[in-house]
């Protein structure tokens, strides 16, 4: 049975996202989970050794993202460059897929963690061909802790689902905002483990963590092509291999091969926006 079934691949390109529930395995939600605190936990030594309640864009207690920082680590090279992750671009995308970006958003208890309407596109800055990106939750998602919105394409107010939107900052946030309705959006209520698969074309935002519980996503990114800087002269962020021909590459096999077994199978068990 294939990973993404038919009513999805339709649904991705007529909505512009589908969900995986509980897709990536308990094992590898904990060992991405306590990477991404152990992160944390320097970002946390560094600011409070220097008095600081802000490091570059986290803030101590409160949210914090963490961004490429996979080749230093083998289990989020595994997981990137690993057969499930493959399974969903060949289905998205095709079967050429570089990786373009990584990041950890953890919103810890508050209220101002929301972030705005955005396409991911809109952080680039300029024209591309549309990437993939995947969402992974690392914790239950709900209301309460601030998951994400997905607006689908019918609902998004342009007549053309490849354009890219103006995206103004929001003066009290800094966030690019490019949705302006009053669509509230469709919440992704899912377990840990699942992953909501979308367009850079798709507009989504989320909500403030109102519990006492850290809220921890994975987002992983996509491209069929190099996305390069608005001149041509180097590449944006990131463009490595995962597929070519469809057929997998896996750069950090050697150095993640303890994780190998965990990741087998590939079925159910700063470049953007973060969310």
């Amino acid at each position: 049975m294939s990973l993404v079934s038919q009513e999805q691949i339709e649904q991705y390109h007529r909505d512009g996202y589908f969900i995986l529930k509980s897709v990536i395995p308990d094992a590898i939600v904990e060992a991405l989970r306590d990477e991404c605190m152990r992160i944390i936990d320097i970002y946390d030594k560094e600011m409070e050794a220097k008095g600081l309640t802000k490091l570059r864009i986290n803030h101590y207690k409160k949210r914090y993202f963490v961004a490429n920082r996979s080749p230093g680590s083998p289990i989020m090279t595994e997981f990137l460059f690993g057969e499930l992750m493959a399974n969903i671009c060949r289905a998205t995308i095709g079967g050429e897929a570089y990786l373009y970006n990584e990041q950890y958003v953890v919103k810890a208890a508050d209220t101002d963690t929301k972030f705005a309407w955005h396409q991911d596109s809109g952080y680039v800055g300029h024209y591309h061909s549309a990437f993939l990106s995947c969402w992974c939750a690392l914790d239950d998602m709900s209301l309460e802790n601030g998951t994400i919105y997905i607006l689908p394409y019918s609902r998004d107010g342009r007549q053309d689902s490849d354009e890219i939107a103006e995206h103004p900052e929001e003066a009290s946030s800094n966030d690019k905002v490019g949705y302006h309705g009053d669509d509230p959006g469709d919440p992704a209520i899912v377990p840990k483990g699942s992953i909501v698969v979308f367009s850079s074309r798709t507009f989504h935002r989320s909500g403030a963590n109102m519990t006492d519980q850290y809220r921890r996503s994975y987002l992983a990114q996509y491209s069929t092509e190099p996305i390069m800087t608005k001149d041509g002269s180097a590449v944006l962020v990131r463009a490595e291999p995962l597929l070519r021909n469809g057929v997998r590459i896996n750069p950090g096999m050697a150095a993640a091969a303890s994780w190998a077994p965990l990741m087998s199978g590939g079925g159910p068990g700063e470049g953007s926006g973060a969310d």
